[in-house]
This record gives structure tokens, C-alpha cells and sequence, in this order.
């Protein structure tokens, strides 16, 4: 969908960066192969955009104009309809495990605004400053979330984690990557990164963590995965 959406609008000024947030960049590799994207389309294992933006979920996007100033901080970035998610909808969960079942009825309660998203985004490239949805720096400022310390010190946690990772020694990071759960748990970056390599795909309950994507999307309730975005 984003290089539809760049293909679409490259003419008129838009350029499209994509950033895939993983430790593993084959885990990445094979969907921006598959995508065939012309834009750049990049692989922060590190999660330095997470650090700098203030990235918590995917997909997240920020809008940055010609001059290099932020005009919209992260927020959730749907500019269209996904089709693995009305896929998903269209599965008859009555032939699922129950469990499986149950995380799938889930999932579909996640709310997402496309439409709204995409008509921001056409708004902006046809009015550049003008637009109502391009903020001012104030209001960027306003909306844009301070690092506390705690959430800090999970970035230092996550990026120790990722070190021992990439050195061979998976088992040193998993208790730095516990902790960066335990200091920042509204990060599901950091979340769904260290609950892929113990359950790739289903990222269930396992002996590593305390928790699962199941267990949390429960406590916090489907249709507050995402904010609503605000225009």
C-alpha cells in the first residue's frame, strides 16, 4: 500500500520512507523484496527511529515537509485498506484451535481508520502548508510525548538486549529485554520484537516473558490498540 501510495503522489512532491524495525533484517528482507518498493525502504535494527520519533507500534508514520520540520509526530499510518487484516476477517474461526480462535476474534476488534488517514495525507500533498492536518510547531510540540526517565532507560535495556542478540548470545539479552517491558510497557516494538524469536508469527505465551500479545491486547482491550487519530 505505500508504494501505491508513493506511485500515486511522487509527482506532485510526496516521497515515501519505509522503516522496518527489526533486530533480524532477514526477518524484514523478504516483504520489502516482496513489495518491490521505489522508495527507500530501510531496516533499523537498532530501533533509532522508535528513540527518535517516539515510535510505540507499527505501523506509525510521521509526516516531515520540504524544509525538514516535523508536521506530524507519530501516530498510527494506515493510507489504505491492509489485505492481510480483511483476510483475517474473512476466516471462519469455527475451524480454528480455540485458542487460535480466540486471539483472532481478538485481533479483529483492533480499530483502524484508513479513509481518514489517506484523506489527511491527499489534504496535505495538495495544500502543503495550507493544509489544516500540517501542524504548527506548537501544536507538534503539544502533541509529541517527553521521554520519561524510565522510558529511557528501556531504550538502554532494549539497545544492551540487542548487542548480546547480535553477538550470539540470545539468552543474555532475554532478562534486558524483560526489563525494558517492564519499564516502558506501552512499547510494543520492544514487546513484539523480543516475543518473535521465542514465537515467531504467534508471539504466545512462552517460559521467557511474562507476558504475550494475547495476554496484553486482553488487558488493554482490542479496540485501544491504536489511538484515534486526530486531525
Amino acid at each position: 500500500m505505500w508504494q501505491e501510495l508513493r506511485t500515486r503522489f511522487h509527482p506532485q512532491g510526496l516521497e515515501v520512507v519505509t522503516v522496518a524495525l527489526d533486530v533480524d533484517p532477514d526477518a524484514a528482507r523478504p516483504f520489502i523484496e516482496a513489495a518491490k518498493p521505489e522508495h527507500p525502504s530501510l531496516i533499523d535494527q537498532a530501533h533509532v527511529v522508535d528513540e527518535l520519533f517516539g515510535i510505540v507500534n507499527v505501523p506509525n508514520g510521521v509526516w516531515i515537509d520540504e524544509q525538514g520540520t516535523i508536521v506530524r509526530p507519530a501516530e498510527p499510518a494506515f493510507p489504505g485498506a491492509n489485505p492481510v487484516i480483511d483476510a483475517l476477517r474473512e476466516v471462519d474461526v469455527s475451524k480454528l484451535p480455540p485458542e487460535t480462535a480466540e486471539m483472532l476474534v481478538e485481533a479483529r476488534k483492533i480499530k483502524a481508520d484508513p479513509e481518514g488517514y489517506l484523506d489527511m495525507l491527499v489534504d496535505w500533498v495538495e495544500h502543503g502548508t495550507a493544509s489544516r492536518h500540517a501542524l504548527t510547531p506548537d501544536e507538534v510540540i503539544r502533541r509529541s510525548q517527553p521521554r520519561s526517565t524510565n522510558e529511557a532507560l528501556a531504550a538502554a535495556q532494549f539497545e544492551l538486549g540487542q548487542h548480546l542478540h547480535r553477538s550470539g548470545d540470545h539468552d543474555a539479552a532475554i532478562p534486558h529485554w524483560r526489563e525494558a517491558h517492564r519499564l516502558f510497557p506501552d512499547n510494543w516494538t520492544y514487546k513484539r520484537q523480543a516475543w518473535e524469536f521465542e514465537d515467531p508469527m504467534r508471539q504466545g505465551r512462552t517460559d521467557a516473558y511474562d507476558s504475550s500479545w494475547f495476554d496484553d491486547i486482553k488487558r488493554l482491550g482490542a479496540e485501544n490498540y491504536y489511538p484515534p487519530i486526530v486531525p
